[in-house]
């Protein structure tokens, strides 16, 4: 039996439980309703009345079992953290004991993290999708579930580094935190119907193991140009009054949107964050919604605007390797440079009504356009491996770069555990060019053959 196939029967015997009495039983079919619809439909448009609906219920019968959305949602995320705990744990013990390698083992739990929260797993995909809804208490608790998961991963990369499998600078703890962001960021785009979630996994395995560079280039060791980067500050400060207002608005509506979520949005409360009357909010902008989609839109506009002025001026990048890295390193530049506005479109995308969704669809199609045209230098340079595909590369790295945005704080100061912006950049590259296979690995997989 395959590591896939393994992972399958695995998931068809998940959450087999037995249930006691009508109550348990009618509790756990509002929790499947309530993980499927904020899992297709996000939070803010998933409705108490037809979460009942779905699980066959009255409308007043589910507070029985919950006082609120938001408890049903506390329970959704519990439960989908704790599932794919132990769906890639088992991944991985299997594996290992059939007497995989550190590739089988990095192959077989790929594959069971993307079909757990691509096909198996409702509650694992709502977690991934609605974790910025819940208050900063619920965060908090459910991030120590995540700590678990995240020692899954990282006991198989510390003891594919004792064994030489792994390359011996990389940090685990900071590995796991990108790779588990670049495949949740598939929840945003994988459509299992056109797609083989078993070989995206192997692309991705294969990608991440033995990076872009043919064997004998190597990047480590080497520094990212970039495109100049304005911090958020500098730029209001150098604005004229009226300019400095209106960004003050958009700043003072990016931290209400992360705090109260895209309904709990009000024009009183971004006018208070930003020091200013409500009806004065009207002199900048005709309404709350123009407010939001400004935010919403502007990060990502000026990534696309950055990697596209890298790519308009390659002359100024001594070859194909130096000018990715230059994209790279200027969208984590934009990323957290300007991160109130480019984090909060990361965290409540999916939590946004269809019609907002499709009025920001186009400057997310801009930036995978850019993406694309910047991985196409792949093609026409002969430092990189043949065939590298550019659609699930530049899904991973833009997943890859995009989800640090929910949990990396740049280190204010050069100190012990203290990571910056070019640390991240530098470990980004290191996996992206160079794999974080280590020696033992190497020659073992090709990414050309598969």
């Amino acid at each position: 039996m395959t590591y896939s196939q393994n992972i399958r029967q695995n998931a068809k015997h998940a959450d087999k439980s037995p249930r006691k009495g009508r109550s348990v039983a009618t509790r756990q079919l509002l929790l499947a309703e309530a993980a499927r619809r904020f899992r297709r439909h996000g939070y803010t448009a998933s409705s108490l009345k037809d979460i009942a609906a779905g699980a066959g219920i009255g409308a007043g019968s589910l507070y029985y079992y919950f006082s609120s959305k938001e408890e049903l949602l506390d329970e959704v995320l519990e439960k989908g953290c704790r599932q794919i705990v132990d769906f890639v744990s088992q991944a991985r013990r299997q594996c290992e004991a059939g007497g995989g390698d550190f590739r089988d083992v990095f192959r077989a739990m790929i594959y069971a993290h993307l079909y757990y929260i691509l096909y198996a797993g409702d509650f694992t995909a709502a977690s991934i999708r609605n974790f910025s809804m819940l208050p900063p208490a619920n965060q908090a608790r459910h991030r120590q579930v995540f700590e678990i998961y995240g020692n899954v991963w990282e006991g198989a990369f510390e003891k594919a580094r004792q064994t030489g499998e792994l390359k011996p600078e990389l940090d685990p703890a900071f590995l796991q935190r990108i790779i588990i962001g670049a495949l949740n960021w598939a929840v945003e785009w994988f459509d299992t119907e056109h797609y083989s979630i078993h070989k995206f996994a192997d692309r991705a395995a294969d990608l991440l193991l033995d990076g872009m560079l043919k064997p004998g280039m190597s990047w480590q060791g080497q520094k990212a140009a970039c495109i100049p980067v304005e911090p958020l500050e500098a730029m209001a400060a150098r604005q004229p009054k009226f300019g400095k207002s209106r960004l003050g608005i958009l700043i003072a509506a990016a931290r209400v949107l992360r705090e109260r979520g895209y309904e709990g949005v009000t024009l009183r409360h971004i006018g208070e964050v930003a020091g200013m009357e409500a009806g004065s909010i009207y002199y900048h902008f005709s309404s709350k919604e123009e407010i939001i989609d400004e935010v919403l839109a502007r990060g990502l506009r000026e990534i696309a605007d950055g990697v596209a002025s890298v790519l308009e001026n390659r002359d100024k990048f001594p070859g194909p390797v130096d000018c990715i890295a230059a994209a790279v390193r200027t969208h984590m530049l934009y990323l957290f440079v300007r991160n109130d506005f480019v984090a909060m479109n990361i965290r409540i995308y999916a939590q946004l009504p269809q019609a907002v969704q499709e009025r920001h669809r186009p400057v997310r199609q801009r930036l995978a356009t850019v993406w694309s045209e910047c991985l196409g230098i792949i093609g026409e340079a002969e430092e990189f491996r043949d065939n590298i595909e550019v659609l699930p590369t530049r899904q991973l790295l833009l997943g890859a770069q995009n989800w640090t945005a929910l949990w990396f704080k740049p280190g204010r100061a050069p100190a012990p555990g203290n990571r910056t912006v070019d640390d991240l950049v530098n470990m980004l590259l290191v996996m992206f060019l160079d794999g974080i296979g280590g020696e033992r690995l190497k020659g073992r997989g090709d990414i050309t053959e598969r």
